[in-house]
């Protein structure tokens, strides 16, 4: 290979990454926190793996496609990715930045296949009874398989690229996955019911004796809030996982994990305080109670 094609795939690389940064920037409000804490081929590497699962997210997502062209869709954007990871000429940005990440830091293909399984599981056929598409999960189980494709995936992915010390961190990131997937869905009850997707198992429901009509309506506190904090403490437990992941993690890259956590277990204390009212208003930390993370990790990262 020649110098002048050498630098110009040096540069292809790098603009393509730069993409990628501009994308977790402007969505990944959270996450890009503890992203700006790690060390520069890290930081690069989650970023093009967070814009890979945002345009997967966004096809899943889109209204203006029936249920079966989003599927279809789905699986047209990962079979590209597929015959972009075997070629030698990769023109897709992301897909370029996404295989450089991916064979630098041996990111398995069955879990990226895995994490775009998951965004279509949010995508099902229409209920005629229901008005619209409809997603419920009838047990715990059966929603912890999508919270793994969703988010312990996305931890899996992250500790392959924090580097990791022993096989049992595998087992904690799964649980922390599930630990930040239930703060999401406690976080979005209201808006995910709109959606006519309920996400909080219907044998939890029926055991509280909450609705879906009631849980989407925002029925009176005092019948929601037993159901509402019992996922919560049941996320409080996953979350439990987190202390015995960071010792675990790279020394460079445990500030970036300590900060997503405390940034999302944030989120869910702020679900706790408000006596566990996510419909008057949608939780999440202010910029500045973000920054504020971001620098105790910054100093974290110096010590």
């Amino acid at each position: 290979m020649s110098t002048s094609v050498s630098q110009h795939a040096a540069l292809q690389l790098r603009m393509a990454y730069s993409l990628c940064r501009g994308i977790a920037r402007r969505a990944a409000k959270n996450f890009y926190y503890g992203f700006m804490l790690l060390p520069g081929l890290k930081r690069d590497a989650l970023c093009a793996v967070y814009a890979f699962m945002r345009h997967a997210d966004d096809l899943s997502d889109d209204p203006g496609m029936a249920p079966e062209e989003r599927r279809q869709k789905l699986a047209e954007f990962l079979d590209s990715y597929h015959r972009a990871y075997e070629s030698k000429r990769v023109d897709d940005p992301v897909f370029l930045a996404l295989k450089d990440a991916q064979q630098r830091y041996a990111i398995p293909m069955e879990w990226l296949d895995q994490l775009v399984a998951g965004t279509g599981m949010d995508v099902q056929e229409p209920e005629p009874q229901a008005g619209g598409e409809q997603v419920v999960y009838a047990t715990f189980q059966d929603l912890y398989r999508y919270c793994y494709h969703v988010a312990s995936v996305v931890g899996l992915v992250c500790i392959k690229i924090f580097g990791y010390r022993d096989a049992k961190a595998e087992e904690y990131a799964e649980q922390l996955g599930i630990a930040f997937q239930l703060t999401n869905i406690l976080r979005d009850v209201k808006e995910d019911a709109a959606m006519q997707r309920i996400y909080l198992p219907m044998e939890d429901l029926a055991r509280y004796k909450v609705t879906a009509a009631e849980l989407g309506a925002g029925a009176p506190m005092e019948k929601l809030r037993p159901l509402l904090a019992f996922e919560a403490q049941r996320a409080r437990q996953y979350y439990e996982s987190a202390g015995k992941l960071l010792p675990l993690i790279e020394d460079a890259s445990q500030p970036a994990l300590w900060a997503m956590v405390e940034i999302y277990r944030g989120i869910l204390d702020q679900i706790e305080q408000r006596d566990y009212d996510v419909y008057i208003e949608r939780a999440r930390l202010s910029t500045a109670k973000k920054l504020a993370v971001f620098v105790k990790g910054f100093a974290k990262r110096l010590l």
